[in-house]
């Protein structure tokens, strides 16, 4: 996970207040309209400070005009402060980012073999360079030959080196990690100034973050409110000259920064865009905004077993000869077929047949590695077959080739897959030798996890190769909501349209080359780093530490972002509403008396009120800078459970707390003049 930076860590505020007035700006400013107005407004209250009558006859003191003005400025500042602040947290993870961008040479390989050594930056994609033990990684490839171990503590921040080779799905490499040991051949695969760190550093520093949906609806929404204020504004000034009452131009000016939602307007930008650092903190790129805030939509989570509910480091426990086979011949056919099997699973079988004293077999034959489809491995001999793989996938192999299938084998596959175990059933030429079992452990806390998901209405999917029964005692340990077996990459994308087709929005993880279109399917792909070019670009979310289970941790960030808006917005609105019932009684209870019955919080003046709704605006935006920034914190619930705390809490919250928050002002301000 990378370092998080303290919200109000003191490099980071002085930046963000220079940021703050620099923003003040009418070309910037004009980018949020609700803001817009409000400087719009500090212009005018500074215009009427020197030319008092340039409108109408005013009769307010310089002063007070002077007192409007600096509080519309401070405002500004403070909303400009907190969108100043979310970016100077971007920044400043970009920057260490950067700092792994050193100058550096690249050895680049020439056609006749010979060496040269050049700027990486001048490597262009297709560049074959050899990089050695200490040297860091000049541009994003693939080993092409070579192995070596990889400290990619730089970009991910994890310590432990990763191992990287020729071959197979996992050979890629990124630009500014270094090589612990050995050496790797590597083609580079990314122009200059287009690879996976230079766009890490973009996205981070979010210079090209766009308005999400969701953001742009909930924009017009505050600036139909805006519109809706102003019309209500403009009629006090006839109402006020009907009633025989003087109201200036500058208290037109503050009742409509106190009115619109000037709070949520400030936040806004803020809450964006530390929504996406809260997705970096747990080393997880995101491509854009809208790919965090799916997440906070999603309803149903499809879940590989293997990696992301089980450790997925299955390891050989035992052999289960079947029928008049041998436990020797078993373990020797399970020797030959994993001898040449690179994978965890085949690793752990050789491992377990090493240690059985038996005199293991030594014949070399042809390889033929598990894929997706056959659903086995095994080598070919010159006149026989081993094989290893799904139950199912050799059951049918064996009577397609008019093979007995012996009558205890289900017996010993139900067994195996009753503990939560993978059996692997083990054939040699058309004749079934026994069964491997795999053990496999679910990972820690995932009960409590799937629990909360499941009280916030998000629906957990297993999809597993393993055969249904394995998959339903894995399952109910560990608490997902259903299962689906024997799924091969295909039956994924259909299963994302199945639940597309019902409303659903639907999140999922994958890391191969297979899992690319399932990725590209879904509404919310999370890649692994560590996974292939094509599944990366598939996926609109990439995990720098290559967990699965990090998906869960996404959607609840994406739920958070969404609430926090939510809850800010209501909050927002709650406080304009309350303080358009605490200002005006007091405004108009000398024009209209019976406005004084209304007039429950007995303020000093009405230019009281007004100074005292201002600086309590000004000042409620500074308070919620650290709920915008951390987000509204929540534990699992149903959604109906956390909408009534959110509308109690930031509802009636915001209705209650500008009543307290204008009075006080109000008496501190009638004890001063």
């Amino acid at each position: 996970m990378m370092e998080t930076t303290k919200i109000f860590e003191s490099s980071l505020v002085k930046q963000a207040l220079k940021e703050s007035i620099l923003k003040l700006n009418p070309k910037y400013m004009i980018k949020n309209p609700i803001m817009f107005v409000v400087e719009v407004g500090m212009l005018l209250s500074l215009v009427l400070i020197f030319f008092p009558d340039l409108f109408i006859q005013e009769n307010v003191s310089r002063m007070y005009v002077l007192s409007i003005f600096i509080i519309l400025l401070l405002t500004l500042i403070f909303a400009n402060f907190s969108e100043a602040l979310a970016e100077g947290r971007g920044k400043a993870q970009a920057n260490a980012l950067r700092q792994t961008q050193t100058e550096m040479t690249a050895r680049l390989i020439k056609d006749d073999g010979s060496y040269e050594i050049i700027d990486a930056s001048k490597l262009k994609k297709g560049d074959i360079v050899r990089v050695e033990t200490g040297e860091q990684i000049p541009n994003d490839g693939q080993v092409i030959k070579g192995l070596a171990t990889v400290d990619e503590s730089a970009i991910t921040g994890e310590s432990a080196p990763v191992i990287k080779e020729s071959g197979g799905d996992f050979n890629n490499v990124i630009g500014g990690t270094s090589i612990a040991s050995d050496w790797l051949e590597i083609e580079i695969t990314s122009e200059p100034g287009q690879s996976f760190l230079d766009k890490m550093i973009h996205l981070v520093e979010g210079a090209t973050r766009k308005k999400t949906p969701n953001e742009i609806a909930l924009f017009t929404l505050l600036m139909t409110l805006t519109i809706i204020f102003l019309v209500v504004i403009l009629t006090m000034y006839p109402l006020a000259k009907f009633l025989h009452f003087d109201l200036s131009i500058v208290m037109l000016i503050a009742l409509t920064v106190c009115l619109i939602p000037t709070t949520i307007g400030g936040l806004l930008s803020a809450i964006g865009i530390a929504g996406m650092d809260r997705v970096t903190q747990f080393n997880i790129l995101a491509k854009s905004g809208r790919s965090v805030e799916t997440c906070g939509d999603v309803n149903v989570l499809i879940l590989d077993k293997t990696g992301t509910i089980t450790y997925g480091n299955r390891m050989a426990n035992a052999f289960i000869p079947v029928a008049s086979s041998t436990y020797e011949r078993l373990v020797k056919a399970a020797y030959e077929s994993s001898v040449e099997d690179d994978t965890p699973e085949g690793s752990s079988i050789v491992e377990l047949a090493k240690g059985q004293n038996i005199d293991l077999p030594h014949e070399t034959g042809e390889y033929y590695p598990f894929t997706a489809e056959t659903r086995m491995s095994g080598v070919k001999f010159a006149n026989r077959e081993v094989y290893k793989g799904a139950p199912n996938s050799m059951v049918k192999r064996v009577k397609e080739a008019g093979g007995h299938i012996p009558e205890d084998l289900d017996i010993q596959v139900t067994e195996v897959s009753k503990k939560g175990g993978t059996p692997l059933v083990v054939i040699e030429d058309n004749e079934i030798l026994g069964v491997i079992y795999l053990k496999d452990v679910i990972k820690d806390g995932l009960v409590e996890r799937f629990q909360e998901l499941r009280e916030m209405g998000i629906e957990t999917v297993m999809c597993t190769g393993d055969n249904a029964l394995t998959a339903a005692t894995i399952a109910k340990e560990a608490g997902v909501d259903r299962f689906i077996a024997e799924c091969k990459p295909e039956d994924k994308i259909k299963v994302i349209r199945e639940e597309q087709a019902k409303g659903h929005i639907v999140a999922m993880t994958g890391d191969g080359t297979n899992d690319a279109p399932a990725l590209a399917e879904a509404n919310v792909g999370l890649a692994m780093n560590s996974g292939t070019t094509s599944a990366k670009e598939a996926a609109n979310l990439i995990d720098l530490d290559s967990n699965p289970t990090k998906l869960m941790e996404v959607v609840l960030i994406g739920k958070q972002l969404l609430m926090t808006r939510g809850s800010l917005t209501t909050f927002s609105i709650a406080n304009d509403i309350a303080k358009y019932f605490a200002i005006l009684p007091a405004m108009f209870m000398s024009a209209m008396p019976a406005m004084n019955h209304l007039n429950i919080m007995h303020l000093y003046s009405p230019e009281s009120a007004v100074l005292s709704a201002l600086i309590f605006n000004a000042l409620i935006i500074v308070l919620l800078i650290p709920i915008a920034m951390k987000g509204v914190q929540f534990k699992g619930a149903s959604t109906q459970t956390i909408l009534m705390k959110n509308m109690l809490v930031y509802g009636l919250g915001g209705m209650i707390v500008p009543f307290i928050g204008i009075k006080l002002i109000d008496l501190v301000i009638q004890y001063v003049v």
